[in-house]
């Protein structure tokens, strides 16, 4: 199988084969992301990925879902995404689900028809990083997107039948502002009702935008505390019947899991000891994170 640069997939997908069609970030302009910035974006011919779906058939004889790389292949036109899915179709006729990750922007770009006909070609499951709730925070990160085009899009999804995973940052907000930034991501879920959410934290990474912008103190970190005290706003204010939310990200401050509403009290109660035992030391800093 070939893989070029780094590779980041959610860490829910760490059994699901990974198959890559494209390299880096075509966007690569998020003011708090470096993940590909030494990295060319580049399209994978087609005869590579089928030589990776022979060797694949070769490894697994039978696969029920695949994850696409890289950081956001649903940037390809809905013609291509066809062929691809097509093709491996061809190879692994049970395949159930064709995943990847699928910025706002890249959603906009298809017509409703094409992502009908995309989940009828087993791209029903999409992973999208919202980040936040909040218009403004999308502004300063650059992500290309507006939180109007958040509710429409993933609306879309929805009509078209596609189930999308959504991705939320703690932290974004900076200090002060957590409660108001856990409040428009908890509006955005309970409308939209994700399939699950998956929950990481902001880092500031060497050589990004944001990074210099909280060297000269235009940005200011929330602290640990904030953190957790924004996550449990979240978890209380989720109203979506039965819905999976993963705190579990290996960077975040603890470690939750549980789904919404049978174990909201359980994961409460996790922060709370996390807040009672971590020590005033680093509820009031901000930890380094090194990936996101």
């Amino acid at each position: 199988m070939k893989y070029t640069g780094p590779i980041f997939r959610p860490p829910i997908e760490a059994n699901t084969v990974l198959l890559q069609v494209t390299v880096g970030c075509a966007h690569n302009k998020c003011t708090f992301c470096t993940m590909y910035r030494g990295t060319q974006f580049c399209i994978e011919q087609i005869d590579q990925i089928e030589n990776d779906l022979k060797e694949a058939k070769e490894r697994y004889r039978s696969l029920k879902r695949i994850f696409l790389l890289n950081g956001d292949v649903f940037v390809l036109s809905a013609r291509r995404l066809k062929e691809i899915s097509k093709k491996i179709i061809e190879y692994f006729p049970e395949m159930e689900t064709i995943t990847m990750y699928a910025p706002i922007r890249n959603i906009i770009t298809k017509t409703d028809e094409e992502l009908r006909e995309l989940r009828d070609l087993r791209i029903n499951d999409l992973w999208v990083g919202l980040e936040t709730g909040n218009d403004e925070i999308l502004k300063r990160f650059n992500k290309g997107s507006t939180l109007k085009d958040s509710y429409e899009q993933l609306e879309r999804l929805n009509n078209a039948g596609i189930r999308h995973n959504a991705i939320f940052m703690l932290g974004t907000a900076g200090r002060g502002n957590g409660i108001e930034a856990a409040i428009g991501a908890a509006k955005l879920i309970n409308k939209t009702k994700p399939q699950f959410v998956g929950i990481t934290s902001l880092g500031f990474f060497d050589g990004s935008e944001l990074t210099r912008e909280v060297k000269d103190g235009t940005f200011i970190p929330a602290t640990e505390l904030e953190i957790l005290e924004e996550e449990k706003k979240l978890i209380e204010l989720i109203e979506v019947e039965n819905m999976p939310f993963y705190g579990n990200h290996p960077i975040n401050a603890t470690s939750i899991a549980g789904i919404i509403p049978r174990d909201r009290e359980k994961m409460i109660e996790t922060i709370n000891y996390a807040v009672k035992t971590a020590g005033e030391e680093f509820l009031n800093s901000t930890a380094e994170r090194s990936t996101l």
